[in-house]
């Protein structure tokens, strides 16, 4: 593994793009004294906003940007006619049971499971396809090895075992540290109450697991990716295809430690009641947000959008919240403030100086927010077609419906594109995701024509030699990323850049 109302001339509905109405405006300077207020439009923040909302809190979302969403947010008007998922592409890690309370589904949200899910070309003119089919899978690793086919069941078992454990730390209300030393005593009974039912039904969980599972669960936990899966398996197209699992998103390669957790957590969702399943959300990841806030909507929440919250604040002398300030000078007050933004721009920019213990401002300042990953989103004319798939198919086949992985045929050569990037220097040979979400969803994209997203890495936040402000920097750095997209396939005729900070506007390769 992810992700109201708005008030416009005294109608409520959802926007995505205009400005706070003179009439919202006017209701956040009136003085009301809100139960809770959110900092941030992000999917997480409305959820959190519409489950207040639902149990009769009064609520306000404040969204810097005219789009509500964050990371899971579609946007048009970057290439004419087509519609991106700019940050997050796939759905999986939403909670079913948020899925079900919050009553997306009814709110607009539709997911388009895809199967086959996994597409790996290879050099050699092979490939191997993966997705929910058992058959199609023990087929296709046999193609590689007949002993990968037999053991990949039970791999698939162990895993889900795991996961049947995380679903309960996951879903249940986590037992919180609190201080409590003005609390009733009803309140600290509680607390002790609500604390030990929780351990105690882990500690049931955990025993229904047997030892020897629990210590391999611990050992996934902790150990590289590349123990856990060179103990399953011998071919090096099935371990490489799954250790992307492991490492995408992250500063890190299959030897290192704890890289078997990010393999499991990529397994812990699920699509339509199969583990493990990733979808696209027609009209892209944005309908994930419009869906929480319709919701939130309908729960009584007030969002309020290009409203930009500069302080959070604080009184010095208590160290109690008082509400937020907003750019413009507005003042929204309450007693709860949840913040959907980052640690860092929470606890560093948005609160006062001087308000929290040093040391823990010290573990905020020095958290290591460096990303490997370089996203680019392109609208094409055309499929590719692979070469090492027989048949021409403008429609999409099998090999365009789930994650396309190139450039990962070993894990030794992810391993290798980590290492050059720790050094400061883009993978000589990227690990590459393209997904082609306009197979299925044929809402984000003109009749025959599609939208792609490439989930590149690695690529180092700092370089060693260079900066990413000099724009022939990232040029180099994407036309290395298309050199290897084109491996194995014939190349489309044109590439219209849609999200990159370059233009590489009718490009011939």
């Amino acid at each position: 593994m992810p992700m109201n109302r708005v008030l416009l001339a005294g109608v409520r509905r959802l926007s995505t793009s205009a400005s706070p109405s003179s009439a919202a405006a006017s209701q956040l300077q009136g003085g009301k004294r809100w139960d809770a207020v959110v900092v941030g439009g992000g999917h997480n923040g409305l959820a959190a906003a519409a489950y207040l909302a639902r149990a009769g809190r009064s609520v306000a979302v404040l969204e810097r940007r005219g789009v509500l969403g964050g990371a899971a947010v579609s946007e048009s008007g970057l290439v004419p006619g087509f519609r991106f998922s700019r940050c997050s592409y796939l759905l999986s890690l939403l909670r079913p049971s948020l899925i079900q309370e919050l009553e997306l589904e009814r709110h607009g949200l539709k997911l388009l499971p895809r199967s086959p899910s996994s597409f790996t070309p290879c050099l050699d003119g092979r490939y191997l396809l993966l997705g929910p089919d058992a058959e199609l899978n023990h087929s296709e690793i046999g193609k590689f090895s007949k002993k990968d086919a037999e053991a990949y069941p039970r791999y698939e078992e162990q895993l889900e075992k795991y996961c049947k454990l995380m679903d309960f730390v996951i879903d249940s209300p986590p037992p919180e540290l609190r201080q409590l030393y003005h609390a009733s005593m009803v309140d600290r009974m509680k607390d002790k109450v609500d604390k030990s039912v929780f351990w105690s039904k882990l500690v049931g969980i955990v025993m229904q697991q047997g030892q020897k599972d629990m210590v391999n669960f611990f050992d996934l936990l902790l150990s590289p990716a590349s123990k856990v899966l060179n103990n399953w398996f011998e071919g090096e197209v099935l371990k490489a295809t799954l250790a992307t699992d492991a490492v995408i998103g992250t500063m890190a390669g299959v030897n290192t430690p704890g890289s078997g957790y990010v393999l499991l957590h990529h397994i812990m969702g699920e699509t339509g009641g199969q583990r493990g399943v990733w979808a696209y959300v027609q009209g892209g990841m944005g309908s994930v947000s419009s869906a929480i806030s319709k919701a939130a909507l309908e729960a009584g929440v007030q969002i309020v959008t290009n409203a930009e919250v500069s302080q959070i604040m604080v009184d010095e002398t208590t160290g109690k919240v008082q509400g937020v300030g907003l750019a413009d000078g507005t003042e929204l007050h309450s007693s709860v403030v949840l913040s959907n933004a980052t640690p860092y721009k929470t606890f560093v920019d948005l609160v006062p100086a001087n308000i929290l213990p040093e040391e823990f401002l010290c573990a905020i300042k020095t958290a290591d927010y460096s990303s490997a990953t370089t996203k680019i989103n392109v609208a094409v004319d055309r499929l590719p077609q692979f070469n090492c798939c027989k048949g021409i198919n403008p429609e999409g086949g099998p090999e365009h419906m789930g994650t396309i992985h190139i450039g990962s045929e070993s894990m030794e050569e992810i391993d290798l594109a980590y290492k050059e990037a720790t050094g400061g220097v883009s993978s000589t040979r990227p690990v590459i995701e393209m997904t082609i979400p306009s197979v299925l969803d044929k809402t984000i994209s003109p009749p025959g024509q599609h939208v792609i997203n490439l989930f590149v890495q690695y690529t180092p936040y700092k370089l060693s030699e260079g900066s990413w402000q000099d724009s022939t920097v990232r040029i180099d750095v994407y036309i290395l990323a298309h050199k290897y997209w084109i491996i194995g396939y014939t190349y489309l005729n044109r590439i219209d850049d849609a999200d990159a900070h370059i233009s590489p506007r009718g490009i011939i390769f």
